[in-house]
């Protein structure tokens, strides 16, 4: 296989940072595009397109949300029941660490 050029490498990993909420946000990378030469404008169309999928995914996902909290409320007649104190209200992993 081909090995990709390192600015290609550099602007995916730039762009699923971001799409990602990566904490680093891609510094590392925009110093590296910058030292290869790519053009700011180059970076700002990557930019740009991550983070619009980074918005349209967290759109998506508030979306889902706020039908399966309607559904079930309207599938119920009684409010949640409140969780107990030392109760977690989320599932656990394979290994049993909390999720929340």
């Amino acid at each position: 296989m081909a090995e990709l050029h390192t600015s290609i490498v550099s602007l995916v990993s730039l762009a699923a940072g971001i799409a990602s909420n990566h904490p680093a946000m891609g510094q590392c990378q925009l110093a590296r595009l910058r030292k290869l030469g790519v053009s700011e404008e180059h970076i700002a169309a990557v930019v740009e397109i991550a983070r619009h999928i980074r918005d349209e995914a967290a759109q998506k996902m508030d979306a889902a949300f706020d039908e399966a909290s309607w559904l079930e409320s309207a599938e119920t007649a009684t409010p949640a029941e409140p969780v107990a104190s030392g109760e977690s209200c989320c599932s656990t992993t394979a290994s049993g660490q909390s999720c929340c």
